[in-house]
């Protein structure tokens, strides 16, 4: 009778976790199968869930775009720049907060969580203010700069508490054999906390990678776009029709990255959450 109800219970699991899995992702399916639609199909009154004459049109004209290669471009350098710098800064940070003792350490680690309670929405015209004064308008540098100031207090706090996992006997042997700072940082608590970095570089990525508002504040010329801005142009309110497809397209090939990132991530995060639940 116990074997049964086993049983009864990991059946009602796997239909729990497929049904969740099916819900999740449903927008991708759509995205993809809109993509490969004409536009009179997504713009008919009735529901197709599959074209029955899929066509990749939309790819061949998407390709063509010079306004979307040269978005996809802009994606890629700033978000690059913009990771690096942040990720370094984060955990030169991180391991400040972590391994070494100085005078007032904890409050200003409480005012850095405190941070996190003002609303972004809150700093968006001081910023721009700022940010105008100094001629930044229209450049990469609202987007890129900031970050190199260990942008996110919340990716500091997950990566201070991996830090503090780490044996501080780690430490006292470096200093014994003569290593400094900067060597006990990139030779030993790097390498160690490589699970916690590929989680904050991911959540990162998915964040820069994603980001409208920002962009779209910043850049004011077609030639500056990310991806997320241009493929906010393409729909037009003042249209009745509208080009479903190619918006699609650029949706996908948008999300590719995304993906690609996290299929090669994805073992170092489970590894950083399975230490984190053995240590924590």
């Amino acid at each position: 009778m116990k074997q049964t109800w086993k049983i009864i219970r990991s059946a009602f699991l796997y239909l729990m976790l497929t049904f969740a899995t099916v819900v999740m992702a449903f927008p991708l399916f759509w995205m993809i199968s809109s993509s490969l639609k004409t536009v009179e199909e997504t713009n008919s009154a009735g529901l197709i869930w599959v074209s029955p004459h899929p066509t990749i049109q939309a790819y061949l004209d998407i390709f063509q775009n010079t306004n979307f290669t040269r978005a996809y471009f802009n994606s890629v350098f700033y978000v690059t720049l913009a990771l690096f710098g942040t990720l370094i800064s984060i955990a030169a940070v991180s391991y400040a907060f972590s391994r070494i003792d100085w005078p007032g350490k904890n409050i200003v680690f409480f005012l850095m969580l405190s941070t996190m309670m003002i609303p972004s929405q809150a700093l968006i015209v001081p910023q721009y203010v700022f940010f105008n004064k100094i001629d930044w308008i229209n450049t990469f540098n609202p987007l890129v700069i900031p970050g190199y100031f260990a942008g996110g207090a919340a990716m500091v706090f997950l990566l201070r508490q991996s830090m503090q996992q780490i044996p501080r006997e780690l430490d006292e042997s470096a200093f014994v054999d003569g290593a400094n700072h900067f060597q006990i940082w990139w030779e030993i608590i790097l390498p160690l906390t490589k699970g916690s970095l590929a989680t904050v570089a991911t959540f990162l990525f998915v964040g820069l990678w994603n980001s409208l508002l920002t962009p779209l504040m910043y850049l004011q010329t077609v030639d500056r776009y990310t991806l997320p801005v241009f493929i906010s142009t393409l729909y037009n309110v003042n249209q009745t029709v509208q080009p479903w497809p190619t918006i699609m397209t650029a949706a996908v090939l948008t999300t590719i990255p995304l993906m690609v990132v996290f299929f090669f991530a994805q073992r170092y995060i489970l590894d950083s959450v399975v230490v984190s639940g053995l240590k924590g």
